[in-house]
């Protein structure tokens, strides 16, 4: 009995040296691209079925060691006859005479070949086998889980703050006609980049196979006001007139969660100063929070009243100060 055989290396692009990661990568960059809601071309659910096929065995190291074992020497689609081991993969006996009469392979989702050389290595028997004639036939189809399915969300900085639980709609599926909403929680130390995992969210398993994941890849909207700095602080910009950086103030500052706070402008502070309110930061893992670091800026009138001329005109005329100074 032969079957074509399927190089998974080339499915990916991959070396036959790759390591897991790299694996994992060539994996989800063809994922994005080739995910039937995406391509519209003919021939997309098969190519798709192809690498996730060639997932399912090189990210499982015995499934990798089998298929490798097979050698580097055949090229897809020729006609592959198993070698004379292949006996010792488990098959389901049926019937009375314990014995198969035929063998229908496909059964799992996958090609004839996994079926034929893994699809026993989950612990579940593939294949079709009759009993004697008359007696009817059985149908044993491999468990197979879900793929894990990936998606980027975009959050604002004020969700971030508060550690919000967000309500998100995402469309996984092409039955999924108006999306899905999911109520996601952003959970301390969440920044962009982060992944947040929706288990048992991901694509359906075949055959009774438990979904997959849901991976919630995160990005941060920009904010008008403020923008993350570093691991947990925030930073924005203050203006403050002449006279509160030259005499020193206290100035309301309105916070991400649209709160009123006060800071305080220490006498002499020049624009481009930097002050540090602790605590009105991002929220860290174990409950503690990054610092508020603000830049104040001195803003000048651009329209200057007649008093306010002869006063600015009596400062020059008095002060000593020269800004250029060394």
């Amino acid at each position: 009995m032969s079957v074509k055989f399927q190089d998974y290396y080339a499915t990916l692009g991959v070396a036959r040296t790759a390591t897991e990661e790299e694996i994992r990568r060539a994996y989800r960059k063809l994922a994005r691209k080739l995910h039937p809601d995406v391509d519209k071309t003919p021939g997309a659910t098969q190519r798709f079925a192809q690498i996730g096929e060639a997932y399912e065995v090189l990210k499982d190291k015995k499934k990798r060691e089998r298929y490798d074992a097979l050698g580097a020497n055949w090229k897809e689609g020729q006609e592959f006859t198993p070698p004379p081991e292949w006996q010792e993969f488990r098959f389901e006996r049926g019937g009375e005479s314990g014995g198969f009469e035929h063998f229908e392979f496909g059964s799992s989702g996958f090609s004839s070949f996994f079926d034929t050389f893994f699809g026993n290595l989950g612990g579940q028997p593939y294949g079709r086998a009759s009993g004697p004639r008359g007696a009817g036939s059985a149908r044993a189809r491999a468990v197979r889980a879900g793929p894990s399915l990936e998606a980027e969300v975009e959050v604002g900085l004020e969700d971030l703050y508060a550690g919000a639980t967000r309500p998100i709609t995402l469309q996984t599926s092409a039955s999924d006609r108006g999306g899905r909403t999911y109520d996601v929680k952003l959970p301390p130390g969440t920044r962009s980049g982060s992944v947040i995992r929706l288990r048992g969210q991901g694509g359906a398993g075949a055959n009774g196979g438990p979904a997959g994941d849901l991976l919630l890849r995160i990005a941060i909207r920009s904010h008008p006001r403020f923008a993350p700095s570093g691991e947990s602080d925030l930073a924005t910009l203050l203006p403050v007139s002449p006279w509160e950086a030259a005499l020193g103030a206290k100035v309301s500052l309105r916070a991400i969660d649209d709160g009123e706070v006060v800071l305080t402008v220490p006498p002499g502070s020049s624009s481009g100063k930097k002050l540090r309110m602790r605590g009105m930061g991002l929220p860290k893992e174990g409950g503690e929070r990054g610092d508020l670091l603000v830049e104040l800026r001195i803003a000048v009138p651009a329209n200057l009243t007649d008093e306010e001329k002869r006063l600015f005109e009596e400062l020059a005329r008095a002060s000593r100060f020269d800004p250029r100074s060394g």
